[in-house]
């Protein structure tokens, strides 16, 4: 009983720090300097520095709304007593960066489209101090005006044990550990680089 009680104690305690780190990280988002997909696609959409809003177009980030109509999502929702996953904020909180990591609309619906699912603010933050080119030129200035980077800082807002469809052994590491997430692996499915940042 006592190892028992010392697992839940564990297990806990790391639920705890989740939650507590996910509520300090959001809480730093201002949900009012969401500028959305078109405000950065002017200047990400260009083939020669790496087409990033073409392969966010392409990548489940792009498609995170659309995924809560799907019979998967509506099962997992209903084991949690969620009958309309594109209607609960429980979902959309992660699914749709309009709700800014809540389970309300907090940004500008005419900017950041809820149908967007999850896009470069979601991951790098809101845009709207670091978007000018004149700042998008130096990575220090544009950190030092918001931007988060790297922005895989930001996957474990959503990428962790609150979500329905969680599982603890979905990705297995270098070294043969089973882990629930892999920042390494799952960079690899969405990463969007700018060749001429790479030189």
């Amino acid at each position: 009983m006592k190892k028992i009680t010392n697992q839940w104690l564990v297990s806990g305690a790391v639920m705890v720090s989740v939650l507590l780190s996910f509520s300090a990280v959001a809480a730093d988002r201002d949900a009012s300097l969401l500028v959305g997909t078109k405000s950065c696609a002017m200047c990400h959409k260009k083939a020669d520095t790496g087409d990033q809003s073409a392969k966010w177009l392409s990548s489940p980030h792009a498609k995170a709304y659309e995924l809560l109509a799907s019979p998967e999502a509506k099962a997992a929702g209903a084991k949690v007593g969620i009958s309309e996953p594109q209607k609960s904020g429980k979902c959309l909180k992660c699914h749709s960066t309009a709700y800014n990591f809540t389970e309300e609309v907090k940004a500008d619906v005419t900017k950041v489209l809820v149908e967007d699912g999850v896009s470069c603010e979601s991951c790098h933050g809101p845009g709207k101090n670091y978007k000018s080119q004149a700042i998008m030129k130096d990575q220090k200035q544009c950190i030092e005006a918001g931007m988060i980077y790297p922005a895989t800082t930001s996957c474990t807002l959503c990428h962790n044990e609150q979500s329905p469809t969680w599982k603890a052994d979905k990705y297995t590491t270098k070294d043969g550990k089973k882990v629930g997430f892999d920042v390494e692996q799952a960079y690899e499915k969405i990463k969007h680089p700018n060749p001429k940042a790479q030189k």
